[in-house]
């Protein structure tokens, strides 16, 4: 796994497939939460809550996670979010098609709402 020291990093190691993918999702969490930060932890991209993880987005080789680090508490009447964690949650994207705005941006605010994920080690 390759260290970036920022998102902008961790972006362009990325396929040319994710980079489209990922460049909608950076557009639509800067519409939906413009106070959360972009940074790189863990070889993923995440956003921050001041400097709590909130969201991030995994890469695999034919599809993306976008994903919630309290994702376990919320309510998904879509039934979008996948996982067994106690907290992480996320959805698996392949395609633009996949990006369901009105969705995501709902599961966005519910991020930035939800109490911080703390890490517990």
């Amino acid at each position: 796994m390759k260290t970036n020291e920022s998102f902008e990093g961790w972006f362009k190691d990325q396929s040319a497939k994710h980079r489209k993918l990922i460049s909608r999702l950076r557009v639509l969490v800067s519409d939906v939460a413009p106070k959360l930060t972009e940074n790189s932890k863990w070889g993923n991209g995440v956003w921050l809550k001041v400097d709590l993880p909130v969201i991030f987005v995994h890469t695999k080789p034919d599809h993306i996670q976008f994903g919630f680090f309290a994702g376990a508490g919320f309510s998904d009447p879509k039934n979008l979010l996948r996982g067994k964690g106690k907290w992480v949650r996320h959805i698996r994207v392949e395609t633009i098609e996949d990006i369901d705005e009105a969705a995501f941006s709902t599961l966005i605010r519910k991020a930035v709402r939800a109490p911080s994920y703390k890490k517990t080690s």
